[in-house]
């Protein structure tokens, strides 16, 4: 009987001992993970330069570098659809001087007219530019489709908040069905707010036909309503980001900042957004 429980004994401290092992091991895996830096993620914020209209292009693209942008997405304004050749190999040794990158370029309005949707494909391809954003009309999708595959240039169709045929992510999804899959979305964040609908939620719908997405931020989910600087409404950054990685995003997607407030002296309120933007972007690269 003493010898029994003496073994007894003895195999219920050894489990004791072992399960103190166990755990310690498992204490030291779950510190290990948790300090693990988190995989870095792709993506690369930029700026819609009509966010700064009101300057001149050397000054625009110097403001992008100095506000920590990486890339720039143009609108016709600051790069016309009918610069010559000279013109746009000069605008790309620009912003390739700067450190910088062109993500797309728009929005640009497609039409039945074949003919004058190439030329924009034209230029597109001269620049180097992988995404053109668009307000496409009905009767442009045919076109729209036999470009996409001639050129492997995608469309990013943007909407505009209520009054725009592209209102709701339903209205985008119902004339890209059927379409080439490089004809998508630029999704404008704000105006989807302004159209009642949520950013992640707008992300993860478009999941596979992403291609662009303006950072917006609007004070009410309705259409009169103000902009504001971004996190202030109902846009979150680390929200979006997070929602972007997990709809896998493309890594030359066009992320751009556009903010259309106060459009004189917009410097100090895009800072403060890109501040924003980056404390988020910090926070996913552990």
């Amino acid at each position: 009987m003493k010898h029994a429980l003496t073994r007894r004994s003895w195999l219920q401290t050894a489990g004791a001992f072992a399960g103190l092992i166990a755990g310690s091991k498992l204490s030291t895996l779950t510190q290990a993970v948790s300090a693990s830096p988190a995989a870095p993620h792709h993506l690369k914020l930029g700026i819609q330069l009509y966010s700064l209209r009101n300057f001149k292009l050397d000054a625009a693209l110097t403001h992008a570098k100095e506000l920590g942008f990486e890339q720039v997405e143009f609108y016709s304004g600051m790069f016309p659809l009918d610069s010559s050749d000279q013109q746009i190999n000069e605008i790309v040794g620009k912003v390739k001087a700067l450190g910088l990158s062109i993500s797309a370029h728009g929005v640009n309005g497609f039409t039945k007219d074949a003919q004058a949707n190439r030329k924009v494909f034209e230029f597109a391809k001269k620049a180097g530019i992988k995404t053109i954003s668009a307000g496409p009309t009905p009767d442009s999708m045919d076109s729209l489709n036999d470009l996409v595959k001639e050129f492997d240039i995608r469309i990013a169709i943007h909407n505009h908040g209520p009054t725009d045929r592209f209102n709701k992510v339903a209205d985008l999804l119902r004339a890209i069905e059927g379409r080439d899959e490089r004809i998508g979305a630029c999704a404008d964040l704000g105006h989807y707010i302004r159209s009642g609908e949520k950013p992640v939620e707008v992300i993860r719908l478009l999941q596979g036909r992403l291609y662009g997405i303006h950072l917006k931020d609007f004070a009410e989910m309705k259409d009169q309503t103000k902009g504001v600087l971004l996190g202030q409404g109902h846009l979150q950054c680390s929200e979006v980001f997070d929602a972007l990685i997990q709809a896998k995003f493309p890594s030359d997607g066009a992320l751009s900042l556009e903010y259309e407030e106060n459009p004189d002296n917009p410097i100090e309120d895009i800072r403060q957004c890109v501040a924003t933007a980056k404390k988020a972007l910090a926070a996913i690269s552990g």
